[in-house]
């Protein structure tokens, strides 16, 4: 590595795309606020618009759990695989207090019968690798410090499940109930007994047996009755299970597969049941034959949440979707993240225009989201077919897309398998369309290819000598096929369309890559092992690379400054590096790279390298064999794509090694799909000023708030003044008023005058210059008073006129109000006798 590169600068950090349907979300006690965790991080969201008002920030880890304070609603407790529990304030976005625990929590929960602790999912001895996991309440000390370690905590149940959902607190905190594998268990605080009831009957065979499984339980919140979920579909409820031998349940059944989640709503009126069928059933609470249904709400119902006031109601989905549902099962409004479930077929792609991130969205779509407000834009329907929910059916799939780098055409390719051996292969072509402002289809090419298409790429139209739009696309039929833009108007309209204009083979070997040089002046093509180079004017053969054995796996033009040269890597663990001017092997190296990026903004590319399942990153550059960058470790899975996304604004790094990142930022997504980057801040530095400390700025601003700053910025920028105005005092006297207890308030009149008196803004000192002027202006005045004197009629009358007036005059300065003064007191009497004269002789004219 070079020296003076510092790897520790640079960390990897969950990046904006995460998992919000991860955890149940919570609402805040008015249903105003949706509560949701995202990665490392706690969203606060605004029920009916839908937008993210806050970003709790702090975590270093995965947020695993979070709930209301029992003694403060308008309060939050999360937990993260950091070990630490924190308290916000999620209305205003303020980190409250930290407890330090030092081990994993995996889940989190509260209890209204006691408040001073929380309870929490660990592992049993802090062993990740051991399986088995314990219920245990955390006591949290009371201090003034910002960081409390919290140490007292007691194991409530021994063996519990590791998922969240199976356990649930019943009747106002009076007993918990457990379920993990046959077997259900109610511990009551106030008695300390526990209480085991096996689902396994006598007799049953295994298969029967394991289908009885539970995945999920729910409580009465008023009365003793247990909800629990199976693996068969079936829901049953406990009652008198305070008793070991009289306890009975009823099975209700219309799931047919695995219930996912159970929840009762505020006053238990209602039971709320999902699976993978996404549709939400409500049952009712002592009339279970009843039920409501809301069907295809998206991806599978992963997690139901009822609001503490019963308005609402949220499901979310395994296509990291919620939806928020009023109490009447009506839809109200959807808040989407970044689609994940499928594989990425497609891999990362940036839309020019958008400026947002594209890939595989929901089946058949292309997703756009946009990575700088970290929100889903819209979904572009490819396959244009309706999606049938149901495993082992083989569907349409978009499997290769790309734009061009205007952004102004996007192709795409999308497959369907009948059989082993019949493969439905289509490409569609889509022209963005300024009016509707998203890409319309314009041409739909069937069997582009006999065999499957294993790259595609859009050539620069800088570089195209012939001005026309030209796709090349590779496939396993052993060619790669050229299409262009043509004219394809008629007597009825003007349109364009693709068609083929050439293709090329080479000695029957399969295509396997297609890469365009920058300024679209070569085409690279890669017929397994062998490089070939072909010049896009004549469509001639120019040279051939080859470095056997070994199938090439990516091909990479530079940019830039390094553009002459051409990289390329191979399946057994070479990346190579050619110089195009002297059509001779550069360099290569040993290197596993499994993924190879170029930054479109410079000369340095990107490989991520495999080795005993750890991937490494290098930033190097292709004239430079020596790496700018190195950082081992990056993740603990399989990178399986990478992007190089343009910033919007250059960043300012002092350090050499840093420097790759100025003009760009690299993303990553693993086989996980998680949606990673790279960057220099810390924690505590990405976290927001109003994360910090609470500012009156963090009031939403009203329209007459706008309209008053902008009044206020005229004024402070008007003129060359450097004194500023003293600010009224009334901030201190509202906190004062307001900290104070009403009982001992005095009576409103009295605090009316103190407020009104304390927002006054106190006259400032006025410099000699002014005070000379408004001396001269008094004396003006009183000049102007003893005229108004000897002729008070004729001046009442000019008063009034003036005065009606008033309002449409414009406002004059000192000075002009001075130079009036001395306009008015000149003697204008020599004019009239001008005036008369003139009068005469032109009358004396007329005579004649």
């Amino acid at each position: 590595m070079v020296e003076g590169a510092e790897p520790a600068d640079v960390r990897v950090v969950r990046s904006g795309g995460s998992k919000i349907s991860y955890r149940r979300p919570v609402f805040s006690a008015d249903s105003r606020y949706l509560l949701c965790a995202s990665g490392d991080l706690v969203k606060v969201y605004i029920t009916a618009t839908q937008e993210c008002v806050h970003i709790l920030k702090g975590h270093k880890n995965l947020v695993t759990g979070f709930q209301l304070n029992p003694k403060n609603h308008l309060q939050l407790y999360s937990t993260s695989l950091d070990g630490t529990i924190k308290l916000w304030d999620f209305t205003d976005g303020i980190l409250i207090k930290t407890f330090i625990v030092d081990f994993k929590l995996l889940a989190l929960y509260t209890s209204a019968a006691d408040e001073k602790s929380i309870f929490a999912i660990v592992p049993k001895y802090n062993d990740d690798d051991s399986g088995k996991f314990q219920l245990i309440s955390i006591s949290l000390p009371k201090s003034t410090a910002q960081e409390v370690e919290a140490q007292d905590f007691n194991v409530i149940l021994d063996d519990v499940c590791q998922s969240p959902k199976s356990i649930a607190f019943g009747r106002e905190g009076a007993y918990v109930a457990s379920v993990k594998a046959l077997e259900l268990c109610v511990f009551f605080f106030e008695k300390k007994k526990y209480y085991r009831f096996p689902l396994s009957i006598k007799g049953q065979n295994a298969q029967k047996a394991a289908n009885n499984i539970f995945t999920c339980v729910a409580c009465h919140p008023k009365e003793d009755c247990i909800a629990t979920g199976h693996e068969d579909g079936k829901i049953r409820l406990w009652r008198n299970f305070n008793h070991r031998q009289e306890y009975t349940y009823s099975a209700h059944h219309w799931h047919y597969d695995a219930v996912n989640d159970l929840v009762f709503s505020a006053e238990g009126t209602s039971l709320l049941s999902g699976g993978v069928e996404s549709v939400l059933v409500q049952w009712r609470y002592g009339s279970e034959t009843k039920k409501d249904f809301l069907p295809r709400l998206g991806g599978a119902i992963e997690h139901i949440e009822a609001s503490p006031d019963g308005v609402l109601c949220c499901t979310s989905h395994s296509d990291n979707k919620i939806t928020i549902i009023q109490s009447n099962l009506k839809f109200t409004a959807a808040i989407q993240g970044l689609v994940k479930g499928q594989e990425i077929a497609t891999g990362l792609m940036f839309d020019p225009r958008s400026k947002a991130l594209v890939l595989n969205g929901k089946p058949g779509h292309l997703q756009f989201y946009s990575l700088q407000s970290d929100e889903h834009l819209y979904n572009l329907d490819i396959v244009q077919q309706e999606y049938i929910h149901q495993s082992g059916l083989n569907q349409t799939e978009v499997v290769k897309a790309a734009f061009d780098f205007q952004g102004t055409w996007l192709v795409t390719v999308e497959e369907k398998k009948k059989k082993a051996t019949d493969l439905e292969l289509q490409m569609k072509l889509w022209a963005y369309n300024q009016e509707k402002q998203s890409f319309v289809l314009n041409t739909t090419i069937n069997a582009p290819h006999e065999s499957h298409i294993s790259a595609l790429c859009f050539q620069n139209l800088n570089g195209s000598r012939s001005g026309l739009a030209t796709l090349v696309t590779a496939g396993l039929d052993c060619q790669f096929k050229v299409w262009v833009l043509g004219d394809d108007s008629d007597i009825y309209r003007k349109s364009v369309s693709w068609s083929c204009d050439f293709v090329g083979t080479y000695h029957h070997l399969q295509a396997t890559n297609c890469s365009f040089s920058e300024d679209g002046s070569l085409l690279a093509v890669s017929f397994e092992q062998i490089i070939t180079l072909w010049d896009p004017e004549t469509w001639d053969l120019k040279c051939t690379f080859c470095h056997p054995p070994g199938k090439i796996r990516d091909l990479a033009f530079g940019r830039l400054s390094c553009s002459k040269y051409l990289l390329g890597t191979t399946e057994n663990g070479f990346l190579c590096c050619w110089n195009l001017l002297t059509c001779t092997l550069e360099w290569s190296t040993q290197l596993n790279v499994m993924v190879l990026q170029v930054d479109p903004l410079s000369e340095n590319v990107a490989a991520f390298t495999e080795f005993s399942r750890m991937t490494d990153l290098f930033i190097f550059k292709p004239n430079e064999p020596q790496p700018l960058y190195m950082q081992k470790n990056v993740c603990y899975d399989r990178v399986r794509w990478a992007l190089f996304v343009p910033r919007e604004f250059p960043e300012d790094y002092n350090s050499d090694s840093n420097q790759w990142l100025v003009r760009s930022q690299l993303y990553f997504i693993s086989a996980s799909q998680n949606l990673l980057t790279f960057s220099t801040e810390s924690v505590e530095e990405r976290l927001t000023p109003s994360s910090k400390q609470l500012v009156i700025e963090n009031i939403p601003m009203t329209p007459f708030h706008v309209l008053l700053g902008k009044h206020r910025e005229q004024q402070t920028n008007f003129g060359s003044k450097t004194e500023q105005t003293a600010l009224p005092e009334g901030s201190a006297t509202i906190n004062q008023m307001l900290h104070t207890p009403a009982h001992v308030l005095p009576n409103a009149s009295f605090l009316c005058l103190m407020f009104v008196n304390s927002l006054l803004i106190p006259k400032m000192g006025i410099s000699s210059k002014e005070e000379q002027e408004e001396v001269e202006m008094e004396s003006e005045k009183e000049e102007d008073e003893s005229d108004v004197e000897m002729n008070p009629i004729k001046d009442e009358q000019e008063t009034r006129k003036a005065y009606s007036s008033e309002e449409l005059l414009p406002k004059l300065t000192k000075s002009e109000e001075k130079e009036l003064k001395k306009l008015r007191k000149i003697d204008y009497s020599w004019l009239s006798a001008v005036w008369t004269g003139e009068i005469a002789y032109s009358q004396g004219s007329a005579r004649k």
